[in-house]
């Protein structure tokens, strides 16, 4: 197996299949990449057998063949190469790698191709076509709420359903929730609900192309296509909680407050929140909301009022400070819109202004308020 190749084309391509693989593994196979060389086109792959990523590039091919290779040695070794020439020579009889370059020569020791996992093909006719705009705003505004319980399988994942030419993305840890709704879909008589895990979700934004990216789904996998490279999850297996049920839908009381200023406020009055509880006061009366945290065990307290439009009765709840800073980091527009109703009640928080076809909801769940 013989091919050239820039240095610097090849760790790009190389920066995208490599997040997949795992530093440690009990199947040592697995912290290698895949080549495989055909003619002019080179597939590089690697998985965690959960996760796979493959990638195409157009190289100067010699000989054909394939052949798997450590994936932290060769990708140090590209990262530390000039944009340079490289000859990428594989004896397949001995998994001996040879990479020369008019600077010297690098040898490593591969392993055969025959070893490494099959990469799987998701062949199902259920596809969407999404732009990157709308897949990286998707991820970004839904996988931090994920949870990490591993005990509690389907909210580790990110729910996709499509339906009635809309495509709804949720995310929930139990504390917080976010449902965001894209409607306008050109496949409106396209069903289907997947959980797909946080990691892949994660990869995929990394690799996302500005132009289509295209998504597709059979029974136990989800592919996502952008230009030359492509993401393969299993899906999570699971049924994904009732989260309509925990939304309310009779919240009274509205606040409208500038997104910036309440963040940059629960910021610096979280930092004398108990480290324990992180739990931040908001106290809500016309026109006036203070946002306050006490650290009883340290004797620190602080408070800052924020201006704001609120003409509901007077109301004090109490959040964790952490959970509402991810909220309103993750949120559009210069305006945040809360929806409240009692202290112990979810407050439902969306832009002031939503983006057409578009509909963004978050949900943070109240603390217990300090007697």
């Amino acid at each position: 197996m013989k091919f050239t190749v820039p240095s610097n084309e090849l760790q790009k391509s190389l920066a995208k299949v490599s997040g997949v693989v795992p530093s440690k593994s009990t199947l040592p196979i697995l912290e290698n990449i895949l080549f495989r060389l055909s003619k002019n086109v080179l597939q590089l792959a690697s998985t965690d057998l959960e996760v796979s990523m493959s990638a195409l590039l157009d190289v100067k091919g010699s000989e054909d063949g394939s052949i798997a290779v450590p994936a932290k040695r060769l990708m140090e070794t590209i990262r530390a190469l000039p944009d340079i020439q490289l000859v990428f020579n594989a004896d397949l009889s001995s998994n001996k790698v040879r990479m020369i370059t008019e600077m010297g020569e690098y040898v490593l020791m591969g392993e055969s191709s025959e070893e490494f996992p099959t990469i799987p093909q998701v062949k199902g006719e259920d596809k969407i076509t999404l732009t990157g705009d709308v897949l990286r705003a998707l991820i970004h505004r839904t996988v931090f709420a994920v949870s990490s319980d591993e005990l509690r399988p389907a909210m580790t994942g990110v729910l996709l359903q499509v339906r009635d030419g809309q495509l709804r993305a949720v995310s929930t840890d139990g504390h917080r929730l976010v449902r965001l709704q894209y409607s306008g879909m050109k496949q409106p008589k396209l069903q289907w609900d997947i959980i797909v895990p946080a990691k892949a979700l994660n990869l995929v934004s990394k690799s996302v192309e500005n132009e289509t990216n295209t998504l597709a789904v059979d029974a136990n996998h989800v592919q996502f296509t952008f230009g030359t490279t492509t993401l393969t999850s299993r899906v999570i297996e699971e049924s994904y909680p009732n989260y309509e049920s925990v939304i309310p839908g009779d919240n009274d009381k509205r606040l409208a407050v500038g997104r910036d200023l309440l963040l940059a406020a629960v910021r610096r009055v979280a930092l004398y929140s108990s480290s324990t509880t992180h739990q931040v006061r908001c106290s809500l009366r016309k026109n006036e909301l203070r946002v306050m945290a006490e650290d009883i065990d340290f004797g620190g307290e602080a408070k800052e009022k924020v201006p704001c439009d609120y003409s509901g009765e007077e109301l004090e709840i109490g959040f964790n400070s952490t959970y509402l800073i991810d909220i309103l980091s993750h949120l559009d527009g210069e305006e945040a819109e809360f929806k409240l109703g009692t202290s112990v009640r979810a407050a439902i928080i969306t832009p002031a202004h939503q983006k057409p076809n578009e509909d963004l909801l978050m949900l943070v769940m109240p603390m217990r308020l300090n007697t």
